[in-house]
C-alpha cells in the first residue's frame, strides 16, 4: 500500500475532512457562480461548470466578486450542499469569512491536483494528505 503524501499550508479555518477533490484552476464568485440550494456550479466560464461542490474537497485559486459570496457559502451549509473542506491558493476575505461562518475547514496552499483524488484536509494542524 503506497504511503500518503503530506503537504503543509496555512490553516485558515480549523477542522478535519476527507473526500474527493473537485479542482478548479479559476477564482470563483460564489454569488451567481454557485447555486446555494443545489451546490451546482452555474457559472459557465468556470472549468467546473455543472459540477456539484457538495461533499467534495473544493480546491481553487480563491474567491472573487461580491462580499455576499460569504453568505452564499453559508447558505450552502444550511442546505447541506457545502464542500467538506476548501483548499485555496490565496485566502481572500470573501471565501475566508464564508468558511468561518459555515464552519468549513479551509487551508491556504498552492497544491496542484487533477481532481478525483481522495485527500485528507487537516486544517487544524495545517496539512493535506493525498491518500
Amino acid at each position: 500500500m503506497p504511503e500518503a503524501r503530506r503537504f503543509y499550508g496555512r490553516s485558515v479555518v480549523k477542522g478535519v475532512a476527507k473526500g474527493e477533490v473537485l479542482f478548479s484552476s479559476h477564482r470563483i464568485s460564489f454569488l451567481g457562480g454557485v447555486d446555494p440550494k443545489s451546490g451546482t456550479v452555474v457559472d459557465p466560464s468556470l472549468d467546473i461548470f455543472g459540477k456539484c461542490v457538495a461533499g467534495k474537497i473544493l480546491v481553487f485559486d480563491g474567491g472573487k466578486g461580491s462580499t455576499v459570496g460569504s453568505y452564499v457559502i453559508y447558505q450552502l451549509k444550511l442546505h447541506g450542499k457545502h464542500p467538506r473542506a476548501m483548499i485555496v491558493r490565496k485566502a481572500d476575505t470573501i471565501v475566508a469569512v464564508g468558511a468561518i461562518i459555515a464552519e468549513i475547514p479551509m487551508i491556504e496552499m498552492d497544491l496542484n491536483l487533477n481532481g478525483g483524488e481522495t485527500v485528507l484536509v487537516n486544517a487544524t494542524e495545517g496539512f493535506v494528505e493525498i491518500c
